[in-house]
């Protein structure tokens, strides 16, 4: 139905647009959190990964130091580096990685970072929004 927007409109007709356009909008809102939360969830999931990730690498780094600790102690005066230096080395590298991946981790679960903030931003637009038109 196409309307003149030169030509007045009647109380039923201006509160069945304003119905249809509450209902659009409520519609619109809800696509808008459902697809942030989706994000959110999938954010959730990939930080769990990179938990367990980095809890495994530290785990791996600490059974290393050891067998490399153990071994450069038993070969200590040697002149080259030997096995449990070089042991050593890849723990010590292994046990950085595990660090970034838990730290990546528990910044990516941080309250501030699983916000649907579009979703808040939106909403508060739409309310200006809504109060401009009322006056």
């Amino acid at each position: 139905m196409s309307v003149d927007p030169k030509e007045p409109r009647s109380l039923p007709d201006l509160v069945v647009h304003a119905l249809r356009e509450t209902s659009e909008l409520v519609q619109t809102e809800t696509r808008l959190i459902r697809a942030e939360l989706s994000d959110k969830v999938t954010q959730i999931e990939v930080a769990g990964g990179s938990l367990v990730a980095g809890a495994i690498c530290l785990l791996v780094a600490l059974l290393t130091l050891t067998a490399a600790l153990v071994t450069a102690i038993s070969k200590i005066g040697e002149p080259d580096i030997g096995p449990g230096w070089a042991a050593l080395i890849v723990g010590v590298i292994i046990a950085v990685i595990g660090v970034i991946l838990l730290m990546k981790g528990k910044k990516d679960l941080e309250p501030g970072n699983l916000m649907p903030n579009r979703t808040a931003n939106q909403l508060s637009k739409d309310a200006k929004l809504a109060k401009e038109q009322t006056q």
